[in-house]
C-alpha cells in the first residue's frame, strides 16, 4: 500500500467462534464515518438485545488515525482490543466490526475471550472482499461559464468526480474529489490554464 490508496471491504461479512458454549457471532462492515459507526452498533445492539455483551472496534480514515473500540462489560481489554488488532493486521480502514456474545455458562477467562474475540473477528474478515481504494482529495473550483468546456474536459482527463455544482449568475462552482495520486498534477493543470475565479 501507498499512501496514495488504503484497503477495505466491499459489504457485510459474518464471523462465528464458539467455546465452552458461548457463541461469538461477529459482523464486518465498510463504514465512512463516525456517525455511521455508531449508528450501526445502535442498531445492532437492539437488534440482539437477548445477548450478554456486544462489542465492537472501528477504524477511520486512510492515516489510519480514528478508532475506537469497547469491550462493552467484558474485562478491560479482552474484546474491543483483539477486534481492533485484527483490524490493524489486516491492515484495513473504513472498517467497523461488531462481536455479540451469547453467554453459555462457563467462564473462559482473559486469556480465553481475547481468544474468542479474535477468532470471531478473523473468521469474518476471512469471508469478507477485500478492496484497495484510493485516497481522495476534495477541492473547489470556480471558473467563468465560458470555460466550462475545458474545466470539463481536463476533470474528464483525469477521473475527477463531481460532488455538487453551483452556477450563479456569473460563474460555476464545482467541488469534486481527485485521486490523490492526481491531485498536484490537475491542479497545475487547471492553474496553467488561468480559468479559475
Amino acid at each position: 500500500m501507498t499512501a496514495d490508496t488504503y484497503l477495505t471491504i466491499t459489504g457485510l461479512s459474518e464471523g462465528l467462534y464458539k467455546d465452552k458454549g458461548s457463541k461469538f457471532l461477529a459482523f464486518a462492515m465498510p463504514v465512512k464515518n463516525e456517525d455511521e459507526a455508531k449508528e450501526m452498533v445502535r442498531q445492532y445492539r437492539k437488534q440482539y438485545h437477548d445477548a450478554r455483551h456486544v462489542c465492537y472496534a472501528y477504524m477511520l480514515g486512510a492515516e489510519h488515525n480514528l478508532f475506537r473500540s469497547s469491550d462493552d462489560g467484558e474485562p478491560s481489554g479482552t474484546a474491543g482490543r483483539p477486534i481492533l488488532g485484527q483490524i490493524n493486521a489486516n491492515n484495513l480502514t473504513d472498517i467497523l466490526i461488531i462481536v455479540v456474545r451469547y453467554f453459555g455458562g462457563i467462564l473462559l477467562g482473559t486469556g480465553g475471550l481475547v481468544v474468542a474475540y479474535r477468532e470471531a473477528t478473523s473468521d469474518a474478515l476471512n469471508q469478507a472482499e477485500i478492496v484497495t481504494r484510493d485516497v481522495m482529495v476534495e477541492m473547489q473550483i470556480k471558473f467563468a461559464y465560458e470555460h466550462q468546456r475545458s474545466v470539463m474536459r481536463l476533470c474528464k482527463e483525469y477521473g475527477v468526480n463531481i460532488i455538487a455544482t453551483d452556477y450563479q449568475a456569473d460563474s460555476c462552482t464545482l467541488r469534486i474529489n481527485v485521486k490523490k495520486v492526481h491531485a498536484d498534477a490537475f491542479a497545475t493543470r487547471l492553474a496553467d490554464m488561468r480559468v479559475c475565479m
